[in-house]
């Protein structure tokens, strides 16, 4: 029985990563499309200002993040599923030190605020259940505004 139930769980999780993996290029995405800032951020309990700044760039179904001089840090294919609660985002990486690791996070989007909080700190950890990224946790959160043409 508790194979089955094993084998159940993992089946509702596949499903479940299977529509994050949405890609934002589908209409129900547009309002992530854009580039936003970090306006704060935190890791492991503790403030990340090294990350405030960063600028993050939605185009399509492509995301990248870019230093505050402007530099390519990170890049590679976004997914969202906005009707899961909360919303999930996935960040897989195509290129660079992190080609073909996934950073998986929930999204909160509020106007020209957006909130994520992801696994970036260690993408073998599970997804985030709540904005949170207490102390040992291994979750990064930081509040974007959304970039001024």
């Amino acid at each position: 029985m508790h194979r089955l139930a094993a084998a159940t769980c993992c089946l509702i999780m596949a499903t479940g990563l299977g529509c994050a993996s949405t890609q934002l290029a589908d209409k129900s995405h547009e309002e992530l499309h854009g580039t936003w800032t970090a306006t704060a951020a935190q890791r492991d309990g503790k403030a990340a200002d090294d990350v405030v700044g960063h600028r993050l760039a939605f185009t399509d179904s492509r995301f990248q993040i870019l230093s505050k001089d402007g530099k390519t840090l990170y890049a590679g294919t976004v997914g969202a599923d906005p009707s899961a609660k909360p919303a999930a985002i996935n960040f897989e990486h195509t290129e660079g030190d992190l080609k073909g690791k996934t950073w998986k996070g929930i999204y909160a989007l509020d106007g020209d605020a957006l909130t994520i909080c992801d696994n970036a700190q260690n993408p073998d950890q599970d997804r985030p259940a709540a904005f949170e990224a207490d102390s040992g946790s291994g979750y990064v959160l930081i509040t974007f505004e959304r970039a001024k043409p």
